[in-house]
């Protein structure tokens, strides 16, 4: 009897085995491909904008592995000194960029991205004149 609840046991931690390899073998074909993405923040003149503010939100594709839910993900960070923020990886799809930095115009924009590594330039404006209707 001994002899027998070992090879159970055994046989158990098989079946385990095995159903944890299967499900890794499912899922790894429908995993969401990922990537990398640096964002490149400069003035007009091409000088880099220092501790400007983004805010990355990916908006558009589904997770396949769950069921075709939505992904929900949102980044906000800082650029360095050389104007450069870099955004772990993140399923490819559709994302939207919004940068604030004092003495310049807001900047948004989406973009698609579908590539492992992506570096995005962004452009700031200066302010426009101020102006009434009145």
């Amino acid at each position: 009897m001994r002899h027998l609840g070992k090879s159970l046991s055994t046989l158990f931690v098989s079946v385990l085995l095995a159903a944890a390899l299967a499900a890794g073998a499912f899922a790894a074909p429908f995993a969401a491909p990922m990537t990398k993405i640096t964002i490149v923040v400069k003035t007009q003149s091409g000088k880099p904008v220092d501790r400007a503010s983004l805010v990355v939100t990916f908006i558009q594709g589904h997770n396949i592995v769950k069921l075709g839910k939505a992904i929900h993900t949102t980044f906000e960070l800082r650029t360095n000194q050389e104007g450069e923020a870099t955004i772990p990886s993140i399923p490819q799809g559709k994302i939207k960029v919004q940068v604030i930095a004092k003495g310049f115009q807001t900047f948004g924009q989406v973009f698609e991205v579908n590539q492992e590594e992506k570096t995005l330039d962004v452009t700031l404006n200066p302010p426009q004149q101020q102006y009434s209707a009145h």
